[in-house]
């Protein structure tokens, strides 16, 4: 949560915070970005405080595009964490000496703070995970072996995929999270990864050729033992139209 060369705690919101899912989908696996601190071996996700002068959906879009180098991405506010004591005893001394805070400026730290949790659907090829501090690791990790979490991090990680989970029914996915050229049976394991559980094939394919988001290319996948399937890509417009309008049928 913390950043190289932090401002002056007077420059930030009082008790606020916001933390990041990001996800990332690679080799059938859908994996999220984390970060081990510098100074233990806790994990959390990636996340940071929030300007006085700073919109929050702003800050938001500054933590992901630092963690990944990437702009323009689908970023979702899911919900809001806010137990009295969930930041209770994280920021120790040994911590905050580590990053520089200086004594008059522990108490902010070790203060309450309320966190807005954000999703992020990325393409994992063009996302460089970036660590921020001396001896930090930024990693992709599949979803099913997440280590321990710092704080409610795991909450917040199973509150943004079970929204994900939900909104998949509700808006197509995708755009963000394959190459620009793929197949029906990756799309749909796409899917299946995030539901966590197997789809007809033909009733996958109507259902997402009934939505109208996919054009359907001159081409095949090359380097594949059997029949070659067609690739597909998103019809920009199209998909941001129905992203805007919203789905009338679930999976």
């Amino acid at each position: 949560m913390l950043k190289t060369h932090l401002k002056s705690s007077k420059e930030y919101q009082p008790g606020l915070s916001i933390d990041c899912v990001i996800f990332g989908f690679d080799d059938n696996q859908l994996k999220v970005l984390l970060i081990k601190t510098g100074y233990d071996n806790s994990w959390s996700l990636p996340g940071g405080f929030v300007s006085i002068d700073e919109d929050i959906d702003t800050a938001a879009v500054s933590i992901l595009q630092a963690r990944t180098g990437l702009k323009g991405i689908f970023l979702r506010q899911f919900a809001t964490f806010g137990a009295v004591k969930r930041n209770q005893n994280h920021f120790s001394s040994d911590a905050l000496a580590y990053f520089g805070i200086p004594l008059e400026e522990e108490k902010w730290y070790k203060s309450r703070f309320v966190t807005i949790g954000y999703y992020a659907l990325v393409n994992f090829s063009k996302a460089i995970p970036q660590p921020d501090n001396p001896g930090e690791m930024v990693e992709w990790i599949d979803h099913h072996e997440v280590p321990k979490l710092i704080l409610d991090h795991r909450e917040i990680l199973d509150k943004a995929l079970e929204t994900l989970r939900t909104e998949l029914n509700l808006m197509p996915i995708g755009y963000n999270l394959l190459p620009e050229k793929f197949t029906i049976p990756e799309l749909q394991k796409l899917y299946e990864t995030i539901l966590g559980r197997t789809l007809d094939r033909r009733n996958f394919l109507r259902k997402i050729t009934a939505i109208g988001i996919l054009t359907k290319l001159d081409e095949k996948k090359s380097n594949v033992a059997h029949k070659a399937p067609n690739l597909y890509s998103f019809d920009k417009d199209k998909y941001e139209e129905v992203l805007k309008n919203g789905l009338t049928q679930g999976w």
